[in-house]
């Protein structure tokens, strides 16, 4: 087994700040859908289950694409596996920008998802170049751009649809990854194998890893639940603020993107505190922090002032379950980075796609009391996930790696 990592020069300060707007660029083909959903639906004459359906299927199809093409970031060289999967992104955002009718779009949109995993691939190859002793705050900063990618990328799209149409910001995005190609083949160096498994061995792996290793098992448990909670409010945001009391449209669906850029400037200090304090108190914090967000979406209806609150807390919250679960996952098991990341974010997106889906039935049925309800429920699971982890450590009386 090789480790080119180990042998690579470490990445300047130039570079990981390029390859943290590389992680934006690709995680933003997710979300741009979000604030146009009812949009896109009503092209096609379709009610808001379509719109559950265009947000479910994305999230899916990353998920899929990450359990697809993760294990290849050990396997083949990086740089051209990330050219070839954006490539290929192109494609299906042109065939969603153009499609015909639902089906086609709903195709299209598993293909986009399918292939916007390449921050998932960049992340764990500049973990290893990264000084142990600041690798928390290497992944920080990677996930201030891919956070800052899933904020800017609704407010972008919300003002685009406003103004020029849905399809109009699926062929500009389209364009932005031919400029990301470029971006990410000046500054992600060649890499060789990290792994000599062939490709249905690494994928037989994730399995194996998966079942001995109980650490990951917790983190994607957490992972799965408090994704699930964010893609409750964020995969029905749209649709509520179109009905009344608000009656807004996509620029405005747009803009609470925004106002989680607190969030996003906070990523590198959540991973300094996970570098000090441990991944399982963060974790627990950030559960503990999304059940107060949608305590607040719950008063959405009393004043706007409440859900804008609340969507601040959520992106927090959300954004130091993220740091701080990636960050001890890879400090576990160096030699398995992009199988380790790969078995994570999987679960994940599982969540993301759960959590679009109940977050759409739910205010379908139940309004803002239903999203909420579903919210702090997932929320609940996490918080105690952790703290039954923590109890079960602690009775083992051993050192508890990512405590």
């Amino acid at each position: 087994m090789s480790h080119p990592f180990r042998a690579a020069a470490s990445l300047s300060g130039r570079s990981v700040a390029a390859l943290s707007a590389a992680c934006g660029f690709a995680v933003a083909n997710l979300y741009y859908s979000q604030p146009l959903l009812p949009q896109m639906a009503a092209t096609f004459g379709s009610d808001a289950s379509a719109q559950g359906a265009i947000a479910m299927l994305t999230q899916a199809g990353y998920a899929a694409g990450l359990l697809l093409f993760g294990p290849l970031g050990d396997r083949i060289d990086r740089r051209r596996l990330i050219t070839a999967l954006l490539l290929t992104n192109m494609v299906g955002l042109a065939l969603c920008a153009t499609a015909a009718n639902l089906d086609g779009l709903l195709a299209a949109c598993v293909v986009v998802g399918l292939t916007a995993v390449g921050a998932q691939i960049i992340i764990p190859a500049v973990s290893g170049l990264a000084d142990p002793a600041l690798r928390g705050q290497t992944v920080g900063r990677l996930m201030s751009g891919l956070f800052a990618g899933t904020l800017l990328a609704r407010t972008a799209s919300g003002y685009v649809g406003a103004h020029a149409g849905w399809r109009a910001m699926f062929m500009l995005a389209a364009v932005l990854d031919a400029a990301l190609i470029a971006l990410v083949w000046r500054h992600l160096p060649h890499t060789r194998p990290d792994s000599d498994l062939s490709y249905p061995k690494l994928l037989a792996s994730l399995g194996q890893l998966l079942k001995q290793q109980p650490l990951l098992r917790e983190a994607c448990l957490a992972g799965f639940l408090l994704f699930a909670a964010f893609n409750v409010l964020w995969g029905s945001l749209a649709l509520m603020l179109a009905r009344p009391p608000y009656g807004y449209g996509s620029e405005v669906a747009g803009l609470f993107g925004m106002v989680g850029v607190m969030g996003m400037l906070a990523s590198p200090t959540i991973g300094r505190l996970t570098d000090h304090w441990g991944g399982r108190r963060v974790v627990a914090s950030a559960a503990a922090l999304v059940m107060l967000a949608f305590a607040l979406v719950a008063g959405s209806m009393q004043g706007i002032g409440f859900l804008i609150a609340g969507v601040v807390i959520l992106d927090l919250g959300s954004r130091a379950s993220l740091v701080a679960n990636q960050t001890r996952l890879y400090a576990a098991l160096p030699h398995a980075r992009g199988r380790l990341n790969t078995v994570f974010m999987t679960c994940y997106f599982l969540g993301g796609a759960a959590g679009s889906a109940l977050g759409t039935a739910m205010a379908g049925r139940f309004g803002w009391s239903g999203v909420a309800s579903a919210g702090v429920l997932c929320a609940a699971l996490a918080l105690g996930t952790a703290a039954a982890c923590r109890r079960k450590r602690a009775s083992m009386d051993q050192p508890a790696s990512g405590a």
